[in-house]
């Protein structure tokens, strides 16, 4: 489905080029078909900000929300995992299904980067799309609610794509998420904080993403090594 590869671009590092291709997306959402009116109606703000911003200030924005906010990293083990041995063998599982798709990553983003996930999925069947944002849809749904709370028009591509993947928003999986304190990405000094904990360890890190979902990890495994398709949870 392009509407994958559109939303590939879309939460992509906003560029000039992005910024003439905007009319080119659209009519592809569009076109596509997948998504109904008012999905459309809802990424207006955004297409209508990256076609039209300053360039400066879109990437200012863009790494403000997801380059210094661990909350809202696009890198989808982050949330899970943190930076513990267990994200190296969940990214390697993950290269194994780009591989078997047909897929070789030749940019510098890691396997689980949200954007190359969709650019992934844009090349597959709809229903095996559906099923691989499924497993990441706890994480989806997370990053919607946080990307409205910042009262942001990139919510908008985070919310279509929880519609497509039939996330249920109110399942302790999502709650547990949502339990972690939002990043301020104006407060340096946090930040450094945060990241200096994140170190890489053998077996599962006890500062290893939001502390509170670490009990969720250690359920969750079992059923993600049972699910040939394991990606992003």
């Amino acid at each position: 489905m392009k509407t994958f590869k559109a939303f590939s671009l879309l939460l992509s590092y906003p560029s000039a080029e992005l910024q003439q291709a905007i009319p080119a997306i659209e009519a592809t959402l569009r076109d596509d078909g997948l998504l109904g009116p008012k999905r459309m109606e809802a990424l207006a703000p955004l297409l209508a900000e990256l076609a039209r911003g300053d360039l400066y200030e879109l990437q200012e924005r863009y790494v403000l929300l997801f380059d210094r906010s661990r909350t809202l990293s696009l890198n989808l083990f982050e949330h899970i995992h943190g930076e513990s041995r267990d994200r190296g063998g969940a990214m390697v599982d993950l290269l194994d299904m780009y591989r078997a798709g047909g897929l070789d990553l030749g940019g510098t983003e890691l396997p689980d980067h949200l954007p190359v996930l969709l650019e992934y999925l844009s090349t597959r069947p709809l229903a095996e799309a559906q099923a691989v944002l499924a497993d990441a849809g706890h994480i989806l749904v997370a990053l919607a609610e946080r990307l409205t709370r910042r009262d942001t028009a990139y919510a908008a591509v985070l919310e279509a794509l929880v519609t497509i993947a039939g996330a249920d928003p109110e399942t302790e999986e999502v709650q547990t998420l949502l339990a972690c304190k939002d990043d301020d990405p104006e407060d340096l000094s946090a930040l450094d904080a945060v990241w200096a904990e994140a170190q890489v360890t053998f077996g599962p890190d006890p500062n290893a993403g939001c502390p509170v979902s670490r009990d969720l990890l250690a359920r969750m495994d079992p059923a993600l090594d049972r699910n040939p398709a394991r990606t992003a949870s």
